[in-house]
């Protein structure tokens, strides 16, 4: 590749921060996708992707060498000494033109290819429709309509080219609303509750300091005639007052409770992007402090302000959820309605309904409530060259506040930190098109479903390393957030995830669910047996009666005389009757041959088979405690997941584990995690 003047750099040394007086010395290698630190003592590989680098800097020169400074987007923050300052000078001048491309076109998503067979192209693009969702919220229906106006991103260029409105909203309303609305994002419906008490969404009006529109006022009167429970409804403001009463010098704003009738006004005070962004800033020195005590980190941790807008963002997310609950109509905007917007409205949406605590459920929350209604994804992550102003760790945040949620509640989510930790890690990534694109018109141009893979497809073959074990499907429909200022914590875990020392060997919910696998396959495999057992009984049972039978009824001397006595008759009579047998013989399945059935026999053997089946299921799994690196050598950290062959019960890396299949010796008939070892024995052993 022209922008690699060097591809590999010996006798460099990586620099850990809680271990500067002992370096670790390696090779590193840099490759069209990756830099890639190898340590040859450990087998140990540090691989930082380019589309994960937030940025390169170049420190004055040492006595041991060159110092590279690269700080991550996943919060990794490391330092390469490299020997030579001609090499340093041109692994950074390679890595600045290949961290943030200037083209969309260059992203890592149109090059990405998965290994062979692991899963299609168009796996995952189409498990989410935006009219299903509705549809599973009732909507379209009596009140509320679908609105064909956008099909061509006419109304809104970054809303879906599906949006729902009232009914009773015409035309000229909708074309009014909209020229009306910052960017115009018209008032349209994102959640709609079971009790008609419903969530909408727009940007800041074009008032200024007394400027109206009628068919604005109509459009808001109609959201709030929806909903027969209150004849009045909220209009919620994200922003701080002072903020939206500065935008009205720029002709924007907020709705005149003088003009818009039956509506109770809000503001709810969560900072802009550019607070929000200094603010993660600041969380990170905290955390690259080079030696750390308790109060200087509580201290960067509380001027950072960090918690306490995941507390604002949180409660104004709680108000809305308790509004809508109680039968109240929400209206949320922010400035341009795709930011603080998206955060309260997924939020609220997240508290109210148990369908989107579910994996499935969450996937769809962030298909409706942030692709389809155009956050800026390419711009807040910085995918490409753009302004530094426009990034803000705004989906980051969002991520941060499902965490704290997740804290409170873990029996109330069927997913875990892992899961929010990988959504969060692809955003940033473009590894898959799922997330490039500011809007959903970026996304069909760029055509992403055709060219690129998508996350979802991705994550669908890795479910069960995203399951929370202490998940209970029958909850309560209502989850609400403790805002004590004790109860909202700082996310060791994306934080500070990379930081050694500081983190359980293995994470509880790992431990939790690797004992809930173990048990799963325990269960389904007694159940097999018990199944098996029970057959064999039904035989024994049958060919004892009829031994019964035979006795009860004492033959003749004639008879017992004129008897032929010959094995090779004998066995051929027997064959014949168990070809007659049912179905379910135990033998039979198992092609069992009569010669070892002899009545004088006093040893039975087992049939063919059932050997296998009882030794394809690990009974024992070994201990996670001890095991330090798999069988390939790679070593295990505080966020490598160790992962349980079904069959041998040994541990492997994420790697060494991608394959899986039925095991003859469960019930469930199951495709089941087992290495590559045991799939080729399997296979061997397979008729």
């Amino acid at each position: 590749m022209d922008d690699i003047k060097l591809a590999k750099v010996e006798n460099v040394r990586m620099i850990d921060r809680y271990n500067t007086k002992n370096p670790t010395v390696g090779t590193l290698y840099l490759t069209a996708t990756h830099l890639i630190f190898v340590e040859p003592d450990s087998n140990k590989e540090t691989w930082i992707l380019h589309m994960h680098i937030a940025n390169i800097e170049k420190l004055p020169l040492s006595t041991t060498g060159s110092p590279l400074l690269i700080r991550c987007k996943t919060f990794l923050s490391v330092t390469f000494v490299i020997p030579k300052d001609s090499e340093c000078h041109d692994v950074y001048t390679s890595l600045i033109k290949l961290f943030q491309p200037v083209s969309i076109n260059k992203l890592y998503c149109f090059n990405y290819q998965p290994a062979k067979d692991d899963f299609p192209q168009n796996a995952g693009w189409d498990y989410f429709k935006l009219d299903a969702e509705f549809k599973r919220l009732r909507v379209p229906n009596d009140i509320w309509t679908l609105c064909t106006m956008n099909e061509k991103y006419d109304l809104c260029d970054t809303y879906p080219r599906q949006i729902y409105v009232p009914q009773e909203a015409t035309k000229l309303m909708l074309i009014s609303s909209s020229r009306f609305r910052s960017k115009g994002r018209l008032p349209a419906l994102t959640y709609l509750h079971a009790n008609k008490a419903s969530i909408c969404r727009c940007s800041q009006p074009l008032s200024g300091f007394s400027a109206r529109c009628l068919e604005d006022e109509q459009m808001l009167e109609a959201i709030r005639k929806t909903n027969p429970n209150t004849d009045y409804m909220y209009v919620v403001d994200t922003r701080p007052r002072i903020n939206a009463i500065a935008n009205r010098a720029a002709g924007k704003g907020y709705e005149n409770e003088a003009f818009y009738e039956n509506i109770k006004f809000h503001f709810l005070g969560i900072e802009n992007i550019h607070v929000q962004r200094a603010s993660l800033q600041k969380v990170l020195e905290a955390c690259e402090q080079k030696t750390p005590t308790m109060s200087g980190f509580l201290n960067a941790l509380e001027s950072s302000g960090w918690l306490k807008h995941i507390r604002s963002v949180l409660g104004t997310s709680s108000f809305i959820a308790n509004a809508v609950d109680k039968g109240v109509s929400v209206v949320v905007h922010c400035s341009d309605g795709w930011d603080r917007t998206a955060q309260v409205c997924s939020l609220a949406s997240l508290m109210l309904d148990p369908y989107y605590r579910t994996i499935k459920g969450f996937q769809a929350l962030i298909e409706k409530d942030w692709l389809a209604f155009g956050h800026k994804f390419s711009e807040r992550c910085g995918h490409i060259q753009t302004e530094a102003r426009e990034v803000s760790p705004i989906f980051t945040q969002f991520l941060d506040c499902t965490w704290q949620l997740m804290s409170q509640r873990s029996d109330a989510f069927e997913f875990n930190e892992r899961f929010l930790l990988i959504l969060h890690d692809h955003v940033h990534s473009c590894q898959f098109g799922t997330f490039v694109g500011n809007c959903e018109k970026d996304r069909l141009d760029l055509k992403l479903a055709e060219r690129t893979y998508s996350l979802w497809g991705f994550m669908s073959n890795h479910l069960n390393e995203y399951i929370n074990p202490l998940y209970k499907p029958v909850m309560d429909e209502l989850i609400k957030a403790n805002l004590a200022p004790q109860c909202i914590k700082f996310w060791r875990g994306m934080y500070s995830r990379f930081e050694s020392g500081i983190h359980p060997r293995e994470p509880l919910g790992d431990v939790l669910l690797d004992s809930k696998e173990h048990c799963n396959s325990l269960e389904d495999h007694v159940q097999h047996l018990t199944k098996r057992i029970a057959s064999f009984k039904n035989y024994i049972s049958k060919s004892a009666k009829k031994l019964q039978d035979a006795t009860t009824t004492k033959p003749s001397k004639e008879t017992v005389s004129n008897e032929i006595i010959d094995n090779k008759y004998n066995y051929d009579k027997k064959l014949s009757e168990l070809s007659a047998a049912d179905d379910d013989h135990p033998l039979k399945a198992n092609n069992m041959s009569f010669a070892n059935l002899s009545l004088n026999s006093e040893q039975t053997a087992s049939p063919n088979g059932l050997t296998d089946e009882i030794t394809a299921v690990a009974v024992d799994w070994k201990p996670m405690r001890n095991v330090t690196a798999c069988s390939c050598s790679t070593p295990f950290d505080q966020f490598s997941k160790k992962t349980h062959c079904w069959r041998c019960g040994e541990i492997f890396c994420e790697r060494c584990i991608d394959k899986s299949m039925a095991l003859p010796g469960q019930d469930s008939g199951k495709a089941v995690p087992v290495c590559r070892s045991c799939f080729r024995t399997m296979q061997k052993n397979s008729p």
